[in-house]
């Protein structure tokens, strides 16, 4: 369903509404189905639309195929974040994060499975949830936004077991390191902080902005991305576009990148970003650019590599932002089409 129109608003009326939602949409986040052939897309309406991968990429795909095959009212407000396990939809917005099943969805049953809200210190607090992490190995998700601290969820029982704070002010993104039980957290303090699960405690800072060659007052202190592999840590937002040796909390490449990045992510023996403008740009870890591939919306907030070993044929690309449109990359050197709300 649809954000609700008055039954009495004319067809023409009711049109032009809907048109101007489009207009001036943004879609904050994205997420792969467990099983490779769907996408999730959700936007600044609260709304979450459901794409066919596999029928927009069809040899016979038509217009249609490029279009939701369910669109859903998830939250009052934007849907700041998502992620999928192999069952559930995970989405979260302002004060809380809901569950969907996946396979209720793709029958166009799109009833919340659950809803939890994170201990706030007051009743009145509502922050925003900017960022959702799944911890596959202990069956947890991770959330982090408006009120500086990160919350730590038994998928199991959908208890909130601990509270990590340190942050001084909102958190933007999380990253997880696979090979240890370690997440890092950056955010609006202009600060990345490293935390062992295992002892609930921080165990490393990097204040970015301090460090000369990456500072950029003009834009901020901010850390508005991140993204992790093993030893080595990309960031970005105010600062520079920059990858770190974790171990030595050493910067080794600064990108020249003028324009705040607002997604990172490592692919392969490049690194992919995403912010202010239209184009996904291709990095060698050397600092490199490799190319900057155009799209379709004036400024980017999120990518998807849809990676699924489950659906090969769909192993595309995707990106979202300042628009009502995702646009779709088969291979990185160009947009192949773009799906649209």
């Amino acid at each position: 369903m649809d954000r609700a129109v008055p039954p009495a608003v004319p067809l023409g009326q009711m049109e032009v509404f809907q048109a101007l939602q489009r207009l001036h949409m943004t879609i904050f986040s994205q997420s792969v189905s467990p099983c490779g052939k769907f996408l999730a897309a959700g936007n600044n309406y609260g709304q979450i639309a459901i794409f066919s991968l596999s029928a927009a990429l069809s040899s016979e795909a038509k217009e249609e195929s490029k279009k939701p095959i369910v669109t859903f009212q998830a939250h009052d407000g934007p849907v700041y974040s998502m992620v999928s396990t192999d069952r559930h939809l995970l989405s979260a917005g302002d004060g809380e994060v809901k569950a969907w099943l996946w396979a209720e969805i793709l029958k166009k049953g799109c009833k919340e499975l659950w809803r939890r809200q994170p201990p706030y210190r007051t009743s009145l607090e509502v922050p925003e949830i900017n960022a959702l992490l799944l911890v596959p190995k202990e069956n947890s998700l991770i959330l982090a936004g408006g009120d500086c601290q990160l919350h730590t969820m038994d998928l199991e029982t959908g208890a909130f077991t601990r509270a990590l704070r340190g942050h001084t002010d909102y958190i933007h993104c999380l990253a997880l390191r696979e090979r240890s039980p370690e997440v890092l957290s950056g955010g609006e303090d202009g600060a990345v902080r490293l935390w062992d699960l295992r002892t609930a405690r921080e165990v490393q800072t990097i204040e970015v902005y301090k460090h000369e060659e990456c500072s950029r007052p003009h834009n901020g202190r901010w850390i508005g991305c991140l993204a992790t592999d093993s030893d080595w840590m990309v960031c970005g937002g105010g600062p520079a576009l920059t990858l770190w040796h974790l171990r030595s909390s050493t910067p080794t490449t600064i990108f020249p990148m003028r324009a705040p990045q607002k997604h990172v992510t490592f692919y392969q023996d490049l690194i992919l970003s995403a912010g202010q403008g239209r184009c996904v740009n291709q990095w060698q870890l050397s600092g490199e650019l490799k190319a900057q591939v155009p799209g379709s919306s004036p400024g980017l907030l999120s990518l998807s590599l849809n990676q699924q070993p489950a659906a090969p044929e769909c192993k595309v690309l995707t990106a979202a932002g300042n628009s009502c449109r995702v646009d779709v990359f088969t291979n990185l050197g160009y947009r192949a089409f773009s799906l649209s709300f």
